[in-house]
């Protein structure tokens, strides 16, 4: 099955997408960016949220402290 953009009768055209946010947490608050983390399931919800808002680290700081949350709960649950 292929879809196309004019199934409907409308030409797609990509002028009048919205542009992508090179962040896209920069128009969130810190309360709002944990609620969504929990809601998620995230038990470090307010740590994730601390690093991603974050205003003096880089992208890759950043990264690297993700990874690092990540890893500390991969073990973790090895530990039982």
């Amino acid at each position: 099955v292929h879809v196309h953009p004019s199934v409907h009768g409308y030409r797609f055209d990509t002028a009048l997408r919205k542009k992508a946010a090179a962040n896209i947490f920069e128009s969130i608050n810190e309360e709002s960016l944990q609620k969504l983390f929990r809601n998620s399931g995230d038990k470090k919800a307010e740590e994730r949220a601390k690093i991603i808002l974050a205003t003096d680290q880089d992208l890759e700081e950043k990264t690297r402290a993700l990874m690092a949350l990540k890893q500390r709960r991969k073990d973790k649950l090895l530990q039982f």
